[in-house]
């Protein structure tokens, strides 16, 4: 017939031009993008962009997806809680290089995202929620935290990083960037409260000062001696939240004295109150930041230094404590935080002779009650 090309039938050539389409439907979806990407797409809208599937534990990103390498400064910040800090935030970011970000933490949100991204210039700004062993230990997981040029352990229960993160990849990530990369690291509240050698788990519910005075062997007194993070600086060091806000002096003191007791090292403290945080650059100088409030004119750090010399009077279980020595029993600098960073404390050494800025009190417990006065 004619137009018909020879030796075929219409059925023939009905069927011939059928598998010509779905050959070429074929071939434009196989060069169509996947949707199926093991990154997340770049972000920049609300609070970050999901997290596919092949990119575990992230629960959102803004920025760019790509890995970059830039050159990093080491740093720590130990934050209080409550407000965040911006200028501690800014701190840490003029040390990652304009790199990547990653937040941690084991139950909330990717609100850190839009918040970090727009404090400064960053590649990208993600949020890795960890809350079980199995992500703790995902090698992707620890690649993310492993590139990072800053990371920031967000607010929650310590108990659960502990539960979840200790003895895992997780950790050994944390501790390369800490350690041998040496990048910004820090955490706020029980973020915060992982970064120290020694630190108080809170496993078995909250303590206050009352309690830890009047019986220093209370259940809840559960404390821990380097099996965790090795931040520089920090393996002899207890860190405290929530300070003054909570009235948490007296139990970081029993703190030090079961430490004393318990494991045999004279530990201090750093004990940082909310809306403040202190940084402490790669030669272990530290400095206090934090805003002016309405309510009350400053926020405050604190550097603890027991005397080895001068042990309690009485530190016995169900008994409240006393821990004089003539009324200097501790030896406790406090720094005002100011936007620019108040003050300077060397907590690679803890002498006396090397802070400026603060102020220098005793601190003793007599008889569960614990008292203050200017040296």
């Amino acid at each position: 017939m004619h137009g018909n090309l020879p030796g075929l039938s219409i059925i023939d050539m009905k069927h011939s031009f059928f598998i010509l389409f779905m050959a070429l439907c074929i071939s434009v979806m196989g060069c169509s993008k996947s949707t199926d990407s093991p990154v997340p797409p770049t972000g920049g809208g609300g609070g970050g962009t999901p997290a596919v599937k092949r990119r575990p534990a992230s629960i959102g990103i803004v920025g760019d997806s790509a890995n970059v390498v830039r050159s990093t400064n080491g740093g720590m910040v130990l934050m209080g809680g409550g407000t965040d800090v911006d200028a501690a935030f800014k701190w840490m970011m003029e040390r990652n290089g304009g790199g990547d970000v990653v937040v941690l933490r084991a139950t909330g949100t990717d609100a850190y995202n839009r918040y970090i991204n727009g404090l400064g210039s960053v590649n990208s700004v993600e949020t890795l929620l960890i809350n079980t062993r199995e992500l703790a230990n995902n090698d992707t997981v620890a690649y993310m935290i492993r590139n990072a040029e800053m990371v920031f352990i967000a607010g929650g229960d310590q108990s659960d990083y502990m539960k979840y993160w200790k003895g895992t990849k997780t950790e050994q990530a944390l501790n390369f960037l800490l350690n041998d990369k040496k990048a910004p690291v820090g955490g706020t509240s029980a973020g915060c409260a992982i970064l120290g050698g020694f630190y108080y788990s809170g496993e078995t519910g909250g303590l206050t000062s009352a309690q830890a005075l009047t019986n220093p062997y209370h259940a809840n007194v559960t404390l821990y001696n380097n099996d965790f993070l090795k931040a520089p600086y920090l393996q002899n060091v207890i860190t405290d939240q929530h300070y003054l806000t909570r009235d948490r002096e007296g139990r970081s003191l029993v703190f030090l004295g079961r430490i004393n007791k318990d494991f045999s090292v004279q530990a201090k403290c750093i004990a940082v109150d909310e809306r403040t945080a202190v940084c402490i650059d790669q030669n272990g100088k530290a400095q206090v930041f934090g805003d002016y409030s309405a309510t009350r004119a400053y926020s405050y750090a604190y550097f603890i230094v027991p005397d080895a010399t001068k042990q309690p009077e009485r530190f016995e279980a169900n008994l409240s404590v006393n821990w004089n020595n003539g009324g200097k029993a501790f030896s406790v600098y406090e720094i005002a935080a100011s936007v620019n960073g108040g003050g300077s404390f060397n907590v690679a050494t803890f002498k006396v002779n090397e802070a400026s800025g603060g102020k220098w009190y005793a601190w003793w417990i007599d008889n569960g009650v614990l008292n203050k006065k200017d040296q």
